[in-house]
């Protein structure tokens, strides 16, 4: 039976990680309260509860969050993207491969998650210049940017806490570079399998922001509800629509089809006129979502929500036509009927860090702030119909907002929002661009060839960005993802506590009891597979905090060298592939691409198996026992 403190910290560990998971509350608040209660319960002295705000890893991870910013505000990395896209001629491997190339380096050195937020935008323009879906490219982006974290020390906040742990148990920390050559092999090999194999394995979605690209400034969308007298409902919406949007972007009229069709309770001369001047986008049914291919051989039924394209003169006309009704927005508290169509409608992801996130729709007040109003909501790849007021937004949820231009953009700015839109509304300060990668190659290259700690350079970089206008100070202070802070602050302590009450030492000697010391490989590769199966369902950070004080003492009760179980716990911890919620730029790509959850773990299971065969091999050979 566990000591009393052990079993504390333990109840105390287990509730967090459940508050984290399933975001009851704000990250925020589930690291203050961890925070607290460590020190409440004597588990720690106030100091000792508190030392993950003076944490060097803290510390620098927040520096690297305003140069990481500092690079996306200025466009840099999105032009060098944009120039080698003319190379993909079309090829959707040669595409990835452009992509791979830009963006591996790019996370080697930058926080993935701004990287992946840039590159959501590039992506979708240069699949609408080629005519490819973006469900093929966009979960590979997030793929490649974890991949690329794991190539240098600055590639991920996971590799820096990590480091830092290692330095206070009194060994000398990571260099920047120090396990880049299995980072390299890591993120090669995984590379290749996106490319050759993975692209297969990826759906084929097209979201709706991608239908709407081939669509004149003349015509606006709205969502129409067929109902039970409605001259459409019981027949086929190939022969109600000639116009049906299917390789991301409306087809040409298209001659009269014969089908075999379900009996319908409306007379035959009730049966409307086949129309030719509106594109039908998309039918959401009982929270699933038919699009392209899969609309020409659907019956329409009651209660289906058209997603249409047309005129305003057009949408009224066939409303009247065949008595269906206009949808309903939601205008904060309440809904209200949508008679305006000269409003733009357009997608927004909910980003990390939004203020947005844990609160129901209806509390986020944008139509009293933004006069924007929201029209539905996509959660975990499926559109949320039923009770959408009451509806918790989290990291990855998409938006459909309605509004002035103006208006959808302050709200995207306020509430960080990601504009699910074109590159050439997203880049800003380009003249920035040159003087921002200066910076972030003068903090790499003293990183590289002086002493001076990381921190150090990381600060003075951020400080640069700053001075020379790469960023206002606003949006500096803005770049500072709270939440990835304070789940430092809050797990930090915990990693403490566990050495502290000896949990840590319970623990190894259970994996000890349970694997044996005979084969040290095989300890290797279970600890790995530890690291990323859990990864898989609470934070990265968190995995690394938990592990690593494990590593050391395991090592210590070994006497074996402990950096091999350490490279394990840094590539194990970053190893998300599997799930949306594993790792966040995983979350932030969902919407975009209209993923389900599914489609995570059809390429994220075998790139996992893939990986673990890896880094078993490769850790040993560079970091013997």
């Amino acid at each position: 039976m566990l000591p009393f403190d052990q079993g504390l910290l333990l109840g105390i560990i287990a509730l967090s990680t459940t508050l984290y998971v399933t975001n009851r509350l704000p990250t925020e608040v589930t690291a203050t309260g961890t925070v607290v209660l460590l020190a409440a319960t004597g588990l720690l002295t106030p100091t000792e509860a508190l030392s993950g705000f003076s944490s060097t890893a803290t510390i620098t991870v927040a520096a690297m969050f305003v140069l990481s910013t500092g690079l996306m505000r200025t466009g840099a990395l999105e032009m060098v993207t944009i120039y080698l896209g003319r190379f993909a001629n079309g090829s959707v491997r040669r595409l990835l491969l452009l992509l791979a190339i830009v963006e591996v380096p790019a996370s080697a050195f930058m926080n993935n998650t701004p990287v992946v937020v840039m590159m959501i935008p590039v992506v979708l323009s240069l699949a609408r210049q080629f005519n490819l879906r973006p469900s093929k490219f966009l979960l590979p982006v997030s793929y490649f940017a974890v991949l690329g974290g794991t190539v240098t020390l600055l590639g991920t906040s996971t590799n820096i806490l990590v480091s830092d742990l290692y330095r206070k148990a009194g060994g000398p920390g990571f260099g920047l570079f120090d396990f880049s050559v299995l980072g390299v092999i890591y993120a090669t090999i995984g590379t290749a399998f996106i490319i050759a194999v993975g692209h297969r394995l990826l759906p084929n979605y097209s979201p709706l922001v991608s239908l709407l690209d081939g669509r004149s400034h003349s015509t606006y969308v709205t969502e129409m509800v067929v109902g039970v007298e409605s001259k459409i409902a019981g027949k086929l919406a190939g022969d109600v629509f000639e116009r049906i949007a299917l390789n991301n972007r409306p087809q040409p009229p298209q001659p009269i089809r014969r089908h075999r069709r379900l009996r319908s309770s409306h007379p035959a001369q009730d049966t409307p006129l086949r129309t030719s001047t509106i594109t039908l986008l998309e039918v959401i049914r009982k929270g699933y979502s038919y699009q392209a291919e899969t609309l020409h051989g659907l019956f329409l039924q009651p209660q289906d929500v058209l997603v249409l394209s047309g005129t305003p003169k057009d949408l009224h006309l066939f409303q009247q036509t065949n008595q269906v009704r206009i949808a309903t927005v939601l205008e904060d508290q309440e809904r209200t009927e949508t008679t305006e169509l000269e409003e733009q409608v357009m997608e927004a992801v909910v980003m990390p860090q939004s203020e947005v996130i844990g609160r129901p729709v209806s509390e986020v007040m944008l139509n009293r702030r933004f006069n924007v109003k929201v029209m539905g909501l996509q959660h975990q790849g499926q559109q949320q119909l039923q009770g959408l007021r009451a509806q918790r937004l989290e990291v990855g949820d998409v938006l459909l907002l309605r509004g002035k231009t103006a208006g959808l953009h302050m709200a995207a700015d306020a509430c960080r929002l990601l504009l699910v839109e074109g590159i050439e509304s997203s880049l800003v300060r380009k003249s920035k661009n040159t003087t921002a990668l200066i910076i972030m190659g003068m903090v790499l290259l003293l990183a590289s060839v002086t002493e001076i700690p990381i921190v150090v350079l990381a600060l003075a970089g951020a400080a640069a960005t700053i001075v020379t206008k790469c960023l206002r100070t606003d949006e500096a202070i803005g770049a500072l993802e709270s939440a990835t802070l304070m789940l430092l602050v809050g797990t930090i302590p915990v990693g403490l506590a566990m050495e502290k009450t000896g949990l840590v030492m319970t623990i190894v000697d259970g994996l000890i009891g349970l694997i044996g010391t005979s084969n040290l490989v095989l300890f290797l590769a279970v600890f790995y597979i530890l690291a990323a199966l859990l990864t898989e369902i609470i934070s990265n950070n968190a995995v690394a905090v938990l592990l690593t004080p494990v590593a050391l003492s395991l090592a210590s009760t070994l006497h074996v060298s402990p950096l091999p179980l350490l490279v394990a716990v840094l590539f194990g911890a970053s190893a998300a592939f599997m799930t949306p919620f594993g790792y966040q730029t995983n979350a932030i790509v969902m919407g975009p691409g209209g993923y389900k959850f599914v489609d995570y773990l059809r390429i994220g299971f075998p790139l996992q198996l893939i990986m673990i065969g890896v880094a078993t091999v490769c850790i040993p050979l560079f970091w013997p026992f």
